[in-house]
């Protein structure tokens, strides 16, 4: 049997590096880390309240909204003239137009929702082979 050398020389010890220092400035407008931070706020504000209003003018926020809509965060509904909402598909909101208010909402997930894609109540549906066939 071999022995294990006492000392290991390919060995490169792990050293933390200094903590960086936190950043005071706000990042640039139009950066990726400012429309990063953008989403964030909004998408926070929108878990924490529940649903958020959204001005008809402001075209900013329903850009933002939009984005966040594509990736599945938020529900987009726009507000008719008889106060109705309307749910906005993702082609839709990304327009942005100013002619009505939005009220953005938390996504929700499950059948009932309208999604596309549903997901079957039954376990193991993947492999349940339908019957007449061989296994």
């Amino acid at each position: 049997m071999g022995s294990v050398p006492a000392t290991m020389d390919n060995v490169v010890p792990f050293r933390r590096t200094a903590p960086r220092p936190q950043q005071t400035a706000t990042p640039a407008r139009g950066s990726v880390a400012a429309r990063r931070s953008e989403q964030r706020a909004l998408m926070d504000a929108v878990y924490a309240t529940g649903s958020l209003a959204v001005a008809a003018g402001d075209r900013e926020t329903k850009l933002i909204a939009s984005r966040l809509q594509v990736y599945g965060f938020l529900l987009v509904e726009e507000i008719g003239a008889d106060g109705t909402p309307r749910r906005l598909r993702p082609s839709e909101a990304i327009r942005a137009r100013t002619d009505f208010p939005w009220r953005l909402s938390k996504a929700r997930y499950g059948a009932s929702t309208g999604l596309a894609v549903t997901i079957p109540a039954v376990d193991n549906f993947l492999f349940d082979l339908p019957s007449g066939l061989p296994a």
